[in-house]
């Protein structure tokens, strides 16, 4: 952060050693430390990155019942998914600590709460001090997502202040959900961030009209996936990768757009890069004159929305 009123921040677009939990963490640590060597006081990452998302659903007959391939797939992504309460992201949390830099991840996460067999596309922010702030489980997976991700809750709708800004997330297609994005706006949201696994055709119009519907800084953050992405102790890695090793699964899209819906960085595709910009305040300030959403150009006396933020879970336990 250069000034009071101004933040730097980093979009890693970057590919998982995909379904390798150790591997994939460590090349994110060293993009953390990329971004902070170029100012950032944020650096955020595509969904479910680590240790990546489930392509291999439209690949192998996802659909098909009682499919040993499928079963086989599922429980090698839950070896390689991430236990926050277990430690997985330490050696995160310390980099974020160690260059005083806040970060946002997209993982797929086997949380104790919920038994520890079922997994969620959860966005998690970690402040500067190497803190897990907030938890955000994808409220309702996509398509065929629905076959690996379970449903999550309204306990990550949080936001975070970061500098002068207030700062919020989403993942993939939520980002179309106008109520979520209302809770988030609610709380003083002012930076948007969305991830995205991968794809410039998912972000080239939301990242604008998001920016435009809440006069926000709106970052777009997306994944790479290529065919040799996949390592070779992947189960069904011939099918899921098929003949062609230089097919391109995801190939990125990510984006900034300023409070006025304007590109400050148009979408990037086809290649691992760090985004950097310098945002100001001032220019939330400056749109927000004519239009609020949940301030000044809002009617709370007409509609109001109502969150629930506790953590879902089968059990209440009274020893």
């Amino acid at each position: 952060m250069s000034s009071p009123d101004t933040l730097t921040v980093g979009l890693a677009q970057i590919a998982p050693v995909w379904l390798d939990r150790t591997r994939t963490l460590a090349k994110i640590v060293d993009w953390v430390e990329r971004a902070a060597a170029s100012g950032c006081g944020l650096v955020a990452f595509g969904e479910t990155l680590l240790p990546g998302y489930p392509f291999w659903v439209e690949r192998t007959d996802g659909a098909r019942f009682n499919s040993p391939v499928q079963k086989t797939l599922y429980a090698h992504y839950l070896d390689q998914a991430v236990q926050i309460e277990r430690g997985d992201l330490r050696p995160l949390c310390e980099a974020a600590a160690r260059y005083g830099i806040a970060v946002m991840v997209g993982c797929v996460e086997r949380p104790m709460d919920r038994g520890g067999h079922s997994v969620y596309c959860s966005l998690v922010y970690i402040d500067a001090q190497g803190t897990v702030a907030s938890v955000h489980r994808k409220l309702m997976p996509t398509y065929e997502e629905r076959l690996v991700w379970s449903p999550g809750d309204g306990n990550g709708l949080r936001v975070h202040a970061l500098g002068a800004f207030t700062v919020g997330g989403l993942n993939c297609w939520e980002n179309w959900m106008p109520l979520p994005r209302a809770a988030l706006y609610a709380q003083g949201e002012d930076l948007h961030v969305a991830v995205w696994p991968g794809g410039g055709h998912n972000t080239g119009d939301i990242t604008r009209y998001i920016a435009k519907e809440s006069r926000s800084y709106v970052l777009s953050v997306s994944g790479l996936m290529r065919a040799s992405d996949i390592p070779a102790s992947t189960p069904h890695r011939e099918q899921i990768a098929g003949d062609d090793m230089a097919q391109v699964f995801a190939n990125g899209g990510s984006c900034i757009a300023g409070p006025d819906g304007k590109w400050i960085a148009e979408p990037v595709t086809n290649e691992e890069t760090l985004v950097v910009a310098t945002l100001e305040h001032r220019r939330v300030r400056e749109e927000r004159q004519n239009f609020d959403p949940v301030g000044h150009y809002s009617r709370p006396d007409v509609t109001q929305l109502v969150v629930d933020r506790q953590r879902q879970s089968t059990l209440k336990l009274r020893d």
